[in-house]
C-alpha cells in the first residue's frame, strides 16, 4: 500500500477526533440530536484548524443510516462514501476555480432536484470568500431559501470577505487556533501509534512552529521523521522548523534592556550568517517577549510555552527587567512589525527594529529622573570642588556657591550619605525589581520602627498611595520590606508633620539647576538649556 501523509491519515474522523474545538463540537452535536438543523453554516478560522474535516463530519452525521445523530457510525455506506469522497449527494466545491456566475448558477439549479440516495444533499464550499460578487448574488437566493433537502456548508479563512447579504443567513462559527498544548499532545499520540521516537522538547518546538494550526504541525511532524527515519532530534527539530533559539533570544533579550547595542548587531548579524528568516525569527522573538511579559506578572514558568529551563532562565530575566519595561518593550517590537513584514530589506528592518528597541532604557532613566530619582554618579569637580571651579555647561554662566534644587517633597530623616544603611538596601532592592516604586519613595522620610516600614507623605497627598496600593507595586514593596528586614515586617502610610516648602526662584538658580547632575542628564539626553526654575508643585 502506498504511503499516505500524516495529515490525511490522522484526519479526524468524528466529532470526538476534532481537537481544540470543543465549543463547537458542543453545538454542532446538540443541533444534530434535537434536530435544531440550519439551512447554511459558515466555519471560519486559518489554515489547518478544522473547517472542512467539521464539515465532512456534519454531512456524514446528516446522511448515516443511523442519523442524524451526534456522530456518524463511519460503518454505513454513505460514511464510507463521504469519508472517500464519492459520495453524490454531497459536493464538495473549491470556491478558487469554481468562481464564475455561470457555475454557480449551473450548481443552484442541480439543487432543486432532491438527492439520490441520502437524506440530504450538502454542498461544502471551500475558501467561499473567493467567489466573485455577482457569484454571491447568484447563490443569495438559494441560501436565503434553500429547498428543504439542501444544507449549505461555507468555509473561509477570510470571513471579512464574504458580503453581509451571505453572513446574515448563516449560522457562524470561528474556529480558534489550537493551543501549542493541545497541538503537542495531539503529536505525542502520532508518534505512539506510528512508532516515531521524538521528545516533549521538539513536540513543543513543532506545535509552536505550527502556529496554531494542526495541519502545519503534523505534516511538520511528518518532514522531521522522514529527515531522521522515525526520530527526532531536538537540535534537528529546532532547526528545520525555522531555526527557533532561545539561546539567541535570551541574549537579545538582555541586550535590548541593558542597552547594549553592540551585541543587539552582533545578533543581527548572526540571524543572517545562519541564513535564518529574519521576519519568522523577529515574530518568534516578539512571541518570546510576550512570555516574559507573563512571567513578570506572576505566571509560573510551566504555564508559558517553553521548556521548563528555559522558562526559568526567563523568568529571571523577567523578574529583572519588571513588567513596565517588558510591557514598553513588546509594544515598540509590535508598531515595528508591520514595517518588518512588508519590507523587502527584512534582515535591515529587523536590525533597525531592534536597535531602536534598545534606546528604550534611556526613556526609562528619562522617567526615574523627571519622578526625582537619584541622577547618575557625577564627576567628582561637580560634587567635590566649589561650583565656581566646575565647567560651565552648554556655555552657561558660572555657577553661584549654592545648594542644589531639591525636589519639593518630604525629606528623609538623614541625607543621602547618612542613610541607614537598611534603608539604602531597600532603595537598591526596588532600584533594580522595580523603578517606578524606587522613585515614589525617593525623597519621602521613612523610618523602620516596631517591626513595620513607617514611611511619610505630605498631609492630603493621595498620589503616593494611590501608586503603591496597586497590586504589583504592593507586592514588590512588601516582599523586599521581607528581604531587609525579615518576614512578617510590614509598612505604614503616615501624614507628615512637617511639610516641606517649596524654593523660590532666583536669578541664581538657573545657571545652579544646570550643574545639578540631574538636570545634566536630562540636558544630555534631549539637549537645550535650562531658561527658568520653578517651584515643584504636589499632584
Amino acid at each position: 500500500m502506498a504511503y499516505q501523509v500524516l495529515a490525511r491519515k490522522w484526519r479526524p474522523q468524528d466529532f470526538s477526533s476534532l481537537i481544540g474545538q470543543g465549543p463547537i463540537v458542543t453545538a454542532l452535536r446538540n443541533a444534530l440530536a434535537e434536530g435544531r438543523l440550519a439551512q447554511a453554516y459558515l466555519f471560519s478560522g486559518i489554515r489547518g484548524v478544522g473547517k472542512t474535516t467539521a464539515a465532512r463530519l456534519l454531512a456524514k452525521a446528516l446522511n448515516c443510516e443511523r442519523g442524524p445523530a451526534p456522530d456518524p457510525c463511519n460503518q454505513c455506506t454513505p460514511c464510507r462514501e463521504i469519508t472517500a469522497g464519492s459520495d453524490l449527494d454531497v459536493i464538495e466545491v473549491d470556491a478558487a476555480t469554481y468562481s464564475k456566475v455561470e457555475q454557480v448558477r449551473e450548481l443552484t439549479e442541480s439543487l432543486r432536484y432532491g438527492p439520490a440516495r441520502d437524506r440530504h444533499k450538502v454542498v461544502v464550499l471551500d475558501e467561499v470568500h473567493r467567489l466573485s460578487r455577482q457569484a454571491f448574488d447568484a447563490l443569495l437566493k438559494i441560501v436565503e431559501e434553500p429547498p428543504p433537502h439542501v444544507v449549505f456548508i461555507f468555509a473561509t479563512t477570510e470571513v471579512e470577505a464574504v458580503p453581509a447579504t451571505i453572513l446574515s443567513r448563516c449560522q457562524e462559527y470561528h474556529f480558534r487556533r489550537v493551543p501549542a498544548q493541545e497541538v503537542a499532545r495531539h503529536l505525542r499520540e502520532i508518534c505512539g501509534v506510528e512508532g516515531l521516537t521524538a521528545s516533549d522538547t521538539a513536540l513543543r518546538l513543532i506545535a509552536r512552529a505550527g502556529e496554531g494550526s494542526v495541519r502545519d504541525a503534523v505534516a511538520l511532524l511528518d518532514q522531521l521523521a522522514t529527515f531522521g527515519s522515525g526520530r527526532i532530534a531536538d537540535d534537528e527539530a529546532a532547526r528545520l522548523v525555522g531555526g527557533l533559539d532561545t539561546a539567541l533570544f535570551a541574549g537579545l533579550l538582555a541586550a535590548i534592556v541593558d542597552g547594549r547595542s553592540s551585541t543587539v548587531v552582533e545578533l543581527a548579524r548572526r540571524v543572517a550568517e545562519e541564513g535564518w528568516d529574519p521576519r519568522s525569527v523577529f515574530a518568534h522573538f516578539l512571541a518570546y517577549c510576550r512570555e516574559a511579559l507573563h512571567l513578570a506578572l506572576g505566571a509560573a514558568p510551566e504555564q508559558v510555552d517553553l521548556p521548563r529551563e528555559e522558562a526559568e532562565e526567563l523568568q529571571a530575566i523577567a523578574r529583572r527587567v519588571g513588567y513596565e519595561n517588558l510591557l514598553r518593550l513588546t509594544h515598540q517590537l509590535l508598531q515595528s512589525e508591520p514595517v518588518v513584514r512588508k519590507s523587502e530589506a527584512g534582515a535591515l528592518a529587523v536590525e533597525i527594529a531592534w536597535l531602536r528597541a534598545a534606546e528604550l532604557p534611556k526613556l526609562v532613566r528619562v522617567e526615574e529622573i523627571l519622578a526625582g530619582a537619584p541622577a547618575p554618579s557625577a564627576p567628582p569637580a561637580a560634587s567635590a570642588t566649589p561650583a565656581a571651579s566646575s565647567p560651565t555647561p552648554r556655555g552657561a554662566p558660572a555657577p553661584a556657591p549654592a545648594a542644589r534644587p531639591q525636589p519639593a517633597t518630604a525629606t528623609s530623616t538623614a541625607g543621602a550619605d547618612g542613610e541607614d544603611t537598611a534603608l539604602q538596601r531597600l532603595r537598591e532592592g526596588l532600584s533594580a525589581r522595580r523603578p517606578n516604586v524606587a522613585a515614589h519613595l525617593e525623597g519621602q522620610r521613612m523610618v523602620f520602627a516596631e517591626g513595620e516600614l513607617r514611611i511619610y507623605h505630605s498631609p492630603g497627598d493621595t498620589w503616593l498611595k494611590d501608586n503603591l496600593q496597586r497590586d504589583a507595586n504592593r507586592q514588590v514593596l512588601e516582599e523586599t520590606i521581607a528581604e531587609v528586614w525579615g518576614p512578617g515586617s510590614g509598612w505604614r502610610l503616615l501624614e507628615s508633620d512637617a511639610p516641606p516648602s517649596l524654593p523660590h526662584p532666583s536669578p541664581e538658580l538657573p545657571a545652579s539647576a544646570a550643574a545639578d547632575p540631574t538636570v545634566q542628564t536630562l540636558l544630555d539626553i534631549f539637549g537645550g538649556t535650562v531658561e527658568r526654575v520653578e517651584p515643584r508643585r504636589e499632584e
